[in-house]
């Protein structure tokens, strides 16, 4: 399993320790038994929408399956130095390829309820993406570059100031347009 998809590890553990078949956890989460199946041997790296369809079929915060040492009280993360790069697949043409490395800047954080990242955003390769949801809201601040989210029917052109709030649940893409892209996005999930 690759150093970057510790992830796939840590939901099969935890699934373990719920005694918990992967059938049951793909009936719970509604994700086919074959991308569960990927995920966990690390072949495949989840989008964003499953992870938290698995999280919330494991009774967890998706920040439970993010970070691996609990900060109690306030967390400071000085410039550049955010926790370990989290990867999804987004847009990727390979499965185990990814265009959203996901800088945390909440790891650790005891019971929190939002997942706050900065995120640099590759270039995809899909003419016409995906769209996913799950439960939430989200925010997106354009740092640097040019992000198109697709949201519902509605395509929205974003550059550096530019920012976008939305309920997750709508489905929705986001993707840079014509280079890398660099995004602040909040994530909330209610459990």
């Amino acid at each position: 399993m690759p150093d970057t998809n510790k992830l796939g590890l840590k939901i099969r553990q935890l699934r373990e320790m719920r005694e918990m078949s992967i059938e049951q956890l793909a009936e719970q989460s509604r994700c086919p038994t074959d991308l569960l199946q990927q995920i966990e041997a690390g072949e495949q790296i989840p989008s964003l929408a499953p992870l938290m369809s698995i999280a919330r079929a494991l009774g967890l915060r998706l920040g439970t399956l993010l970070d691996d040492e609990p900060h109690e009280g306030a967390l400071l993360i000085r410039g550049g130095q955010s926790q370990d790069v989290i990867r999804f697949s987004g847009q990727s043409a390979h499965a185990d390829g990814s265009n959203l490395a996901f800088h945390s800047l909440g790891a650790g954080k005891q019971d929190r309820h939002m997942e706050p990242f900065v995120i640099d955003v590759e270039p995809g390769t899909a003419e016409d993406p995906k769209l996913s949801s799950h439960e939430g809201e989200e925010f997106i601040y354009v740092l640097d570059g040019h992000i198109e989210i697709n949201y519902g029917q509605t395509a929205y052109q974003l550059e550096a100031g530019d920012s976008l709030y939305y309920d997750s649940i709508v489905p929705h893409h986001v993707h840079a347009t014509g280079g890398s892209a660099r995004i602040l996005a909040v994530v909330y999930a209610p459990l």
